[in-house]
């Protein structure tokens, strides 16, 4: 196989309405059957007008700019100050949802296109309806990738060529089966096709020619196939984010039904028995699960009602009756909790008068 990379050069601006097939047909009336058309989905963004106005500068445009984030968001993946990794409504994981800002006027925002696959879909109908050119078409835009430094374009939407090519199956020359080998081969030429676009030459679009000797009246099922299952998805969440839903998790996790209560006469007797060896002086008063639970699920988002295994003990827990010492696994949860939703705590000395020996002060 012998690529060929080719730029297609004087299309110029781009503005909402413009006929993008006949800014490319009349830019590259050399286009044949089976090239690859790489375009940045920044053009076709403009086209159909996926702009926003917003302030040119100043908090007012922060502000409009974190409002356009959260509606082009549908789950947020990551945040580290100013970055915002988010899942986009079509499935992408990206740094602030794709929107951009160069290239374009000061007062604009350009989203991505809202459907990228059927914008592919229509322009290769275009241009093979109209020009009688019948090409592959990948709209594409530039993405960071986990663990690397560094931009890579990467396809967003695909027409007449499959996304991946699968290998599982074929055998290598030293005759070992292939089993996970997909490889995401639209990425690939949207890579390639970036190395003659860049960002400043304002060449939107790029032609791989020698991939394909033909193309098929099938567009395929574009590059959807490329966003992968959430329950596939080993690393939905950034770190900081996925240790809170784990706290949170574990903050709601309901113990069930739980032992019978114990005899309130045999748990004084007990406390008595020991008071003189490990808190000589204190006086410890009891509070019945049921008090406790109820201030926890009024105080504590998500505190599960049938939570039980409350015992006194050595470390503190907020309850009505704050001068209660108690250890187990609702202080964990209760922690988790607190972590989870920010809430700083720390032990402090009892006040006068307190029966316990420490209060945990939230």
């Amino acid at each position: 196989m012998r690529l060929e990379i080719l730029p297609v050069v004087g299309i110029g601006d781009v503005a909402h309405g413009d006929d993008l097939a006949a800014l490319i047909a009349t830019a590259a009336p050399w286009l044949r059957d089976g090239d690859v058309l790489v375009v940045t989905s920044k053009v076709v963004s403009k086209a159909e007008g996926r702009l926003v106005d917003v302030p040119a500068d100043g908090p007012d445009r922060l502000t409009a700019r974190d409002e356009v984030l959260a509606a082009e968001t549908a789950r947020v993946v990551a945040t580290r100050g100013t970055t915002r990794i988010v899942q986009t409504h079509h499935g992408f994981v990206m740094a602030s949802a794709g929107i951009d800002a160069s290239n374009v006027e000061k007062t604009r925002l350009v989203l991505l296109p809202e459907d990228p696959d059927a914008s592919a879909r229509a322009l290769r109908t275009a241009l093979r309806e109209r020009y009688d050119v019948d090409v592959a078409v990948i709209v594409s835009d530039t993405m960071g990738r986990p663990w690397r430094n560094g931009l890579t374009d990467v396809a967003l939407g695909v027409a007449g060529l499959p996304a991946i090519r699968d290998h599982r199956g074929e055998i290598d020359p030293y005759g070992n089966e292939l089993h996970v080998t997909q490889m995401a081969v639209v990425d690939e030429l949207a890579g390639a096709g970036e190395l003659i676009k860049g960002k400043c030459d304002q060449v939107p679009v790029a032609v791989v020619r020698g991939y394909l000797t033909g193309v098929g009246a099938a567009d395929g099922p574009g590059a959807r196939v490329l966003v992968r299952d959430a329950e596939q998805d080993l690393f939905s969440l950034g770190t900081a984010e996925a240790k809170v839903a784990g706290m949170l998790a574990a903050a709601t996790l309901d113990d069930g039904p739980g032992p019978e209560p114990a005899d309130e006469a045999a748990v004084r007797r007990a406390i008595d028995a020991v008071t003189g060896a490990v808190a000589s002086g204190t006086v410890f008063t009891l509070v019945t699960d049921a008090e406790t639970r109820a201030v926890m699920t009024a105080a504590v988002p998500g505190w599960p009602a049938t939570a039980t295994g409350l015992i006194l003990g050595e470390a503190p827990t907020p309850v009505s009756r704050p001068d209660l010492v108690r250890f187990g696994a609702d202080t964990q949860r209760l922690r988790s909790a607190l972590a989870a939703h920010g809430v700083p705590s720390l032990l402090l000395p009892p006040p006068a008068g307190s029966t316990a020996s420490a209060a945990l002060a939230i």
